[in-house]
């Protein structure tokens, strides 16, 4: 008995000091701060969405009703977006990658690119369309539910990437889903666009503009649904950085690079809708090409081969 007791005691012992040696002692100060002011900004993207329509106690606005916080909301994800690109290269420019960092910026991104673009969609569709009170609740509950599931959606793509990721640069060539950064974009840039276009509506009243203001509420809903289901899918995305910009390229890549800017400067708005939905888009226009429209011909050609030797025989 007392031999066991010993034993156990021990064993104790050695899963103390294994759990001792496991506590974080040190960190890199600088990429740590970089993701963080990523978080910082999805937050303060959720603030500024969340202040449109809120009074105080006198009755009055918080601030200026003509501040664009919807608007502004959206730059915050881009800005967080900037973070997130330059905590990385930070981390790897000093040789300091870490599990630590790795599972920082995993949360802040749940921030940035989970949590504030659902619940940025989710206020300026509520508080841009008017219904009757009895199918009120159903619209309200179905944008809870597109909420919601781009936000799972996010949450578990950071959780695969996690679990998948290879700290070798050489592996980050290509992403499995839609990474969560372009999905916030792409919804962010149908917002900043949604809210330029109201902006001009007011200066000056245009069909086509409140065509296009119009459209944008009633698709954004379906749109975060989309770019959802796309970060959990097994549709393979380049990493635009490390294919297209780093190291030697083809002549064409520059000329390429240089149009996409000059648009960007033209009408930026635009712009910034055409390229995340473009990159969003593209994989799946291509998942599409390899497995169904060129394979299709390719089964055909198989059955027609395999009537011919049946017949034969």
């Amino acid at each position: 008995m007392m031999e066991q007791t010993n034993k156990s005691e021990n064993t104790k012992r050695n899963l103390l000091r294994n759990v001792r040696k496991q506590r974080l002692k040190y960190i890199t100060v600088l990429p740590s701060l970089v993701t963080l002011i990523n978080g910082a900004c999805g937050f303060a993207s959720i603030v500024f969405a969340s202040q449109i329509g809120h009074q105080s106690d006198a009755g009055l606005l918080i601030y200026n009703s003509e501040f664009p916080f919807f608007k502004m909301a959206g730059y915050m994800i881009f800005f967080a977006m900037i973070a997130d690109m330059l905590d990385g290269h930070l981390a790897r420019l000093s040789q300091s990658t870490s599990s630590f960092g790795g599972q920082l910026d995993s949360l802040c991104d749940v921030i940035s690119f989970g949590i504030a673009p659902a619940f940025l969609m989710l206020r300026v569709v509520e508080t841009s369309l008017s219904f009757s009170p009895r199918i009120d609740i159903f619209i309200y509950r179905f944008l809870w539910l597109a909420a919601a599931i781009y936000f799972s959606c996010a949450a578990i793509r950071l959780a695969r990437f996690n679990v998948e990721n290879e700290e070798d640069e050489s592996h980050h060539m290509s992403f499995l889903g839609l990474p969560s950064p372009a999905a916030g974009g792409a919804v962010a840039s149908l917002v900043i666009l949604n809210q330029e276009m109201l902006m001009k509506i007011e200066e000056s009243w245009r069909p086509y503009l409140q065509f296009g203001h119009t459209a944008i509420i009633y698709l954004l809903p379906f749109a975060t649904i989309l770019v959802g289901a796309l970060m959990v899918s097994r549709i393979r995305y380049p990493h635009v950085v490390n294919q297209y910009l780093k190291g030697k390229k083809p002549f064409g890549y520059l000329i390429k690079a240089v149009a996409i800017i000059v648009i960007v400067i033209w009408y930026f708005e635009g712009a910034l809708v055409l390229v995340f939905w473009s990159f969003a888009l593209s994989g799946l226009v291509k998942w599409v090409w390899d497995n169904v429209i060129i394979r299709k011909p390719a089964a055909e050609d198989d059955l027609q081969e395999n009537d011919v030797i049946v017949s034969g025989q």
